[in-house]
């Protein structure tokens, strides 16, 4: 999966679809090879497969976007405003322990959402025990493998109605 792809659909009025955001930060893009006794074998184009065909089956959009910068994933929360994205779901990777920026640009745009982990980090080395992000989040999931991703599309669109 490249950066930024996503479904498309029109937003007219009865035909509107809500819509949601997955955000993948740093390294994300690996997975599937990057440390599979950790991350598990599952690759983000199949994560995104997976959300896109259970959001489209309730009539939701979802789009995906991953990136190692900070600064481009700022630019898409910003974005995501003002295109009418009404959830996010993010895995933040390593950001989680270091970014005060991207869960600032959160809380600026005021779209609900949700923290993903595929490991537990809590369970890990203890600099990945503490998240900038949980605190600004309606919930986390942790330790579940990519599992997390639907859980919390379930959750988003629990909410959407």
């Amino acid at each position: 999966m490249s950066k930024g792809t996503g479904t498309k659909t029109q937003r007219d009025g009865a035909n509107r679809k809500a819509r949601i955001l997955v955000l993948h930060g740093p390294n994300l893009n690996l997975l599937g090879r990057r440390e599979p006794e950790i991350y598990g074998r599952t690759s983000l184009a199949d994560i995104h497969a997976t959300m896109e065909a259970r959001a489209l089956a309730r009539g939701v959009q979802i789009e995906s976007f991953q990136s190692n910068s900070e600064g481009e994933l700022i630019d898409r929360i910003q974005a995501a405003a003002a295109e009418g994205i009404e959830f996010i779901i993010i895995n933040p990777g390593a950001y989680s322990h270091s970014s005060i920026a991207i869960p600032d640009a959160l809380r600026g745009v005021a779209i609900p959402f949700i923290e993903v982990h595929i490991s537990n980090i809590h369970a890990r080395e203890a600099f990945r025990h503490h998240s900038h992000f949980s605190a600004s989040a309606i919930g986390v999931i942790c330790g579940l493998g990519v599992e997390g991703y639907a859980l919390a599309l379930d959750a988003a669109l629990t909410r959407l109605g």
